[in-house]
């Protein structure tokens, strides 16, 4: 079995998390306002007592952002997992529908689907999850009659205290992370190199906050907000949640 240096570890992670951090950029610079209103619950911030356009639009903003970093973070993982397995396992990303990642060890086929944690889906979303298991591993012994196929729910992050769940095992950070590159410590290695031009990154990422902070902000009093700034709510509600709009 291979391993991964620090040194690969670095490289790989230096080669690929600036794309991360674009992406966070660039949703900001085409992020529009009713975009940004249509996906959140207007009552949820008249109940937090928001009162000026410019905390509304960072309060709305923040919550966007961070559903959609943890996608984009998550796709960075996945690719980090399927670079470990492949340099150590010889692993490779799966053709079957639902699965990211297929690897051999010790005369077993690991098929896996990758989530960013633990707590990912419903119980609809886990059932579609089984079933693409159950797929997969009958299109393996059609082709090797015979060859014991192991389902895994491998989470970059979290815990699990009970990860054999009958037809599948789900693996939580430090276990997943030993699934594909065979070392108990994987889980910490990753941390270090994630730091990578990070306060450069953050300084970037602040100053194009504030900028979309402040044009969006502008646009939401020019439509939601009376002569004197204050937020017209019965407006702003009528425009995510009425049959027709004003």
């Amino acid at each position: 079995m291979n391993s991964i240096t620090d040194a690969q570890l670095a490289d790989y992670v230096q080669a690929n998390i600036g794309s991360f951090h674009e992406k966070r950029l660039e949703a900001m610079k085409t992020l529009r306002l009713d975009d940004l209103l249509r996906r959140k619950n207007p009552y949820l911030f008249r109940s937090k007592n928001v009162g000026t356009a410019a905390d509304l639009i960072a309060s709305l903003l923040d919550a966007h952002l961070s559903s959609q970093e943890e996608a984009l973070f998550g796709a960075f993982l996945e690719g980090l997992a399927l670079h470990v397995a492949e340099a150590v396992h010889g692993g490779r990303k799966s053709s079957a529908a639902g699965i990211d990642l297929e690897f051999e060890k010790k005369e077993v086929r690991y098929i896996v689907s990758i989530k960013s944690g633990p707590n990912w889906g419903n119980s609809s979303q886990v059932a579609r999850m089984r079933e693409n298991f159950k797929n997969a591993a009958r299109l393996i012994r059609q082709g090797d009659p015979g060859r014991h196929v192991v389902a895994v729910n491998g989470c970059c992050y979290g815990r699990d205290g009970r990860p054999d769940k009958g037809d599948y095992f789900k693996y939580c950070g430090q276990e997943f992370w030993r699934l594909v590159s065979g070392e108990s410590d994987f889980y910490a290695r990753m941390i270090e190199p994630l730091g990578h031009r990070a306060k450069r990154r953050s300084d970037d990422f602040a100053a194009r906050r504030r900028t979309t902070v402040e044009l969006l902000s502008s646009e939401f009093s020019a439509k939601f907000c009376d002569g004197e700034g204050a937020i017209n709510w019965e407006r702003f509600v009528s425009f995510s949640s009425a049959q027709k709009r004003p």
